[in-house]
């Protein structure tokens, strides 16, 4: 047990009978605790394998590479669809993670096997993710912001594309446009 991480099992959440257990189950499985992204992490040999966090209505274990995972017992869950790698395991009483114990220690061995072999999810190409027609116009008309934003880092490129498609409305993807279009000339990304 790291204690750099014990204050997220001490404060007094909706959550902390479940994420306790999960702590003790993941241990269990030899890997190291560290804090990352104000959760616990936990890694093999430096490498990110898995993460307990929580949320208003459930908890979870999310695998890093959970895409890799054989998926038998259907517990798996990919967040959104743009989520590529990870998959989550999700909780919402304690009962459920004592009863899927022996499951939850084969998907965490599995996840270090995976890390052992240095396996990598293939993900989607930048240029595949989708580009929102009121983002297309404007880098067909404003040349340096097209520069500017194939100067950009992929993942700043595909942060910019899924928010510029994500609203359901032309009216609110022009808005988000119009607004980021400062940012990307300055090299920035969506959230810099």
């Amino acid at each position: 047990m790291n204690p750099k991480v014990d204050f997220y099992f001490n404060k007094a959440g909706k959550w902390q009978q479940e994420v306790e257990k999960l702590r003790n189950i993941v241990l269990d499985c030899g890997l190291t605790e560290e804090l990352k992204w104000g959760c616990p992490c936990y890694t093999f040999q430096g490498n990110n394998v898995v993460l307990i966090h929580d949320f208003k209505d459930y908890c979870a274990l999310l695998f890093n590479k959970g895409a890799l995972l054989k998926n038998t017992n259907n517990i798996l869950i990919q967040q959104t669809e743009n989520v590529q790698a990870a998959r989550q395991i999700r909780f919402t009483n304690i009962r459920e993670i004592i009863d899927l114990e022996p499951i939850l220690k084969s998907h965490i061995y599995e996840a270090i096997e995976i890390e052992k072999a240095g396996l990598k999810v293939i993900l989607k190409d930048t240029k595949e993710f989708k580009t929102a027609e009121e983002f297309q116009q404007k880098l067909e008309t404003i040349p340096e912001l097209k520069t500017a934003f194939e100067a950009l880092t992929p993942g700043r490129q595909r942060a910019y594309k899924l928010y510029f498609a994500a609203p359901k409305q032309s009216k609110t993807r022009e808005s988000r446009v119009l607004k980021s279009i400062p940012q990307i000339l300055n090299g920035k990304g969506l959230n810099d």
